[in-house]
């Protein structure tokens, strides 16, 4: 059974940074494309990032382009989502999922499994 445990959500400041921990059991990470998908209050699900799983190769949405980073450790069965200068557009729950995918599939079509969500609220 595939399960997710996302953290490090959390209140943060316009400008402020936050880490997304992503650790998953029940299956190796190592095997799926792994990425982070997001619902802003009263809009549609997004993706946000994707990482493959052969060549490291990424997507990122074109609102986060140059301010997250998405890395993976397979070792640790864990993925990452790195967030800096955040704005108040970027609050919303965020979701960890893996699929069988390219990252480009997975971010856009949304495929996958996913987690349960960590909130992320950016606002002074």
């Amino acid at each position: 059974q595939l399960q997710f445990v996302e953290s490090g959500g959390g209140l943060v400041q316009p400008g402020g940074s936050l880490r997304l921990s992503c650790a998953a059991s029940g299956f190796t990470l190592g095997d799926y494309a792994i990425g982070w998908f997001r619902q802003a209050p009263g809009k549609e699900h997004e993706g946000v990032s994707c990482i493959s799983s052969r060549d490291g190769s990424t997507y990122f949405a074109d609102s986060v382009k140059g301010r997250f980073t998405i890395s993976r450790d397979n070792a640790k069965n864990t993925v990452y989502l790195q967030m800096n200068s955040l704005k108040p557009e970027d609050t919303g729950v965020y979701y960890c999922a893996a699929a069988y995918a390219t990252v480009q599939a997975m971010c856009v079509e949304l495929i996958g499994y996913w987690g349960q969500g960590t909130q992320v609220t950016v606002s002074s």
